[in-house]
């Protein structure tokens, strides 16, 4: 007679085995029409999983976090039935949850076209109205694989030899079909209400690309059509506002094949680059960092001390000279340790503040790179505080203040907060790591910020708590960091004298505000559709004549606010007023002052924001001092509205 425990502490008896679906039917048949799965005793688990003994049951619906990743988990299974129903001789290998969605990939020669991409949606859909009951087998791994080798899915058999003989394989089945899973899966097809497949890609199976050339199908699946809707809305807002192609439009930056993940800067986008790499070095130094520039290249064995060589080689280039190997750097923070080094350091000395825009390199996959987001080449506006352990908390909730600071002058104000506990693979003994994340732990707390716990996403040296920004349409970009280290300084011989004489290790914070300046450039330009705030924007003015007559004064105007510190453009060309504005307000410059004679006359120009509102006639000067007033302003200015 099972006893069942709800998350509300109310409990439930039953004189017999029950199952989750039976659980959710006795509460009330709304749930048992909405329940997904359940989750007893903390495991996720089918509607049909049998509770023989006393458990704690959570039921899991669309609602839910867990609900919606079964349901897209579900839905790729759904596509992969689709496939076969309309192209047989297409084979099934993996069809993972991912970030919004999920993907299935497939071994098929032909190819699929655009084309099939719609007839296989439509079926999907037909098979998730007829409602189908999703079951669950279990098979002797041998018996399993012969099962897919008599079906064709030699794809399938492979992935199940690889799994030991003694452990049993879970099939998943609706309609005719079945296919490998863990699970859990919906009840029944008739939960998949929400779908849309969008994209088609290749894919090496396994991830290798010695290995044959996949067709891996993309989609995505919500709880309902309204959150459906909403994320496709979000989809084509973020293609209008696809930071590559503002980087050609707006004259900023490219990239190409001879130099794959790294970026070319044009003039206006150095410009950008520059503003914002000074704006961050004069907040650093008003919070007492020391600025530091360490070498790109550097012999195998300091990454071996670090402990970065066993866990991170793989990621490394490296090059070799004289009999030694080298690898260029993929983060700063063993450098800054050396300069920590080269002085024998006093407790009274700590915390000491060191950062550097340092230029790293990592060799990420070439299916990755994509535009400003993910390069092989990076500049971090990276800092590390070393410090003792009496001097975390504080150190942590004045990064916070700073980092704060910063987001809000950038223009975000609605930033998430995560702290991520320990990693599988990891240095550092146990206690170590317990001391690490209560430290992080007990200064979140202090500060009364809201966060939430990301189990095992954290750096393989230490805990961190991650920062990331809410951008205007809605989307999570994960910036800000700061790691806490008891590990990597031990093992670089890191020491300062305590107060009572005894050498002791300091604590190593590592620490970044925008993450990389490339990355967060891209996340800026799409935040803003290009439309920077008037102290970033590579050009802030330009000044337009309407004939020749007024080219004199235009290019003393063009100078005077040069001379003041603005990134003032003339335009002088013989065309149309109309055009000149047009084409400049495709541009995003925040202002165009227009002179014709009447402006001439009076030393006034004619102020218009890129948005098409006319502020009328002034002086310069009164232009100089509302420009001035909106770059101190920084991003709390909205020419748009």
């Amino acid at each position: 007679m099972p006893v069942i425990t709800l998350p509300d502490g109310s409990k439930r008896e039953f004189d017999q085995p029950v199952t989750v679906a039976d659980v959710a039917a006795d509460i009330g048949a709304g749930l048992a029409r909405a329940a997904i799965a359940g989750k007893v005793d903390g495991q996720l688990v089918d509607t049909s999983y049998r509770i023989d003994d006393d458990s704690d049951l959570a039921i899991v619906t669309a609602r839910d976090e867990e609900g919606l990743e079964i349901i897209r988990h579900s839905t790729a299974h759904l596509l992969a039935q689709a496939v076969k129903e309309l192209f047989p001789e297409a084979q099934v290998t993996i069809g993972p949850v991912i970030e919004d969605g999920f993907f299935y990939d497939f071994a098929y020669e032909r190819g699929f076209t655009p084309e099939d991409l719609a007839k296989i949606e439509k079926r999907m859909k037909q098979l998730a109205k007829q409602n189908l009951p999703v079951t669950r087998t279990v098979l002797p791994r041998d018996e399993a694989v012969a099962y897919f080798r008599a079906q064709g899915e030699d794809y399938k058999a492979e992935i199940i030899e690889a799994i030991p003989e003694d452990e049993e394989i879970g099939l998943y089945g609706q309609g005719d079909w079945k296919d490998l899973c863990r699970g859990p899966h919906v009840p029944a097809t008739g939960h998949l209400k929400a779908f849309k497949l969008t994209k088609l890609a290749g894919a090496y199976w396994r991830g290798d690309s010695n290995n044959e050339m996949l067709q891996r199908i993309y989609g995505t699946a919500w709880s309902d059509k309204q959150s459906l809707k909403d994320y496709l809305h979000r989809l084509e807002e973020a293609e209008k506002r696809d930071h590559r192609r503002f980087g050609k439009q707006l004259d900023l930056f490219h990239t190409q094949p001879e130099a794959p993940g790294m970026v070319f800067w044009h003039d206006k986008g150095w410009r950008l680059y520059r503003t914002i790499e000074n704006y961050v070095r004069q907040r650093l130094a008003e919070h007492d960092y020391q600025e530091v520039h360490t070498p790109q290249i550097l012999d195998r064995t300091l990454w071996e001390k670090s402990g970065h060589w066993d866990k991170y080689a793989e990621n490394m280039f490296t090059t070799g000279s004289e009999n030694r190997l080298y690898a260029i750097k993929p983060m700063n923070c063993p450098c800054h340790v050396q300069i920590y080094n080269q002085h024998l350091h006093s407790y009274r000395d700590l915390p000491i503040r060191m950062a550097e825009f340092g230029s790293c390199h990592r060799d990420e996959a070439s299916g990755t790179l994509h535009g400003l987001m993910r390069v092989r080449n990076f500049t971090q506006d990276d800092a590390h505080i070393f410090c003792t352990e009496d001097q975390i908390q504080s150190e942590v909730a004045r990064f916070v203040d700073l980092l704060m600071s910063v987001y809000a002058d950038f223009g975000f104000d609605d930033i998430i907060v995560a702290l991520s506990t320990r990693p599988e693979k990891r240095v550092g003994e146990d206690a170590l790591w317990d001391k690490a994340e209560k430290a992080l732990q007990l200064a979140l707390d202090e500060m009364g910020l809201e966060y939430r716990v990301e189990e095992g996403e954290g750096a393989f040296y230490g805990p961190k708590i991650d920062f990331s920004l809410k951008d205007s349409i809605g989307r999570i970009w994960q910036l800000g960091t700061m790691q806490l280290d008891f590990s990597m300084p031990d093992r670089l011989g890191a020491t300062y004298v305590a107060e009572d004489g005894s050498r002791q290790v300091p604590v190593m914070l590592h620490r970044a505000i925008l993450g990389s300046l490339e990355r967060f450039i891209g996340v800026m330009i799409e935040h803003y559709a290009g439309s920077l705030p008037p102290w970033l924007a590579p050009v802030q003015a330009v000044v337009l004549t309407i004939t020749d007559r007024q080219a004199e004064y235009a290019a003393s105007v063009g100078e005077s606010l040069k001379k003041q510190g603005f990134r003032v453009e003339t335009d002088l060309r013989n065309e149309k007023i109309g055009f000149k504005i047009r084409e400049h307000t495709l541009q995003r410059v925040p202002y165009l002052l227009v002179i014709g004679d009447r402006e001439v006359d009076n030393h006034h120009v004619a102020v218009r924001t890129r948005s098409g509102e006319d502020l009328g006639s002034m002086s310069v000067d009164d232009f100089a001092s509302r420009l001035r007033e909106d770059c101190a302003r920084r991003g709390r200015v909205n020419l748009e509205e």
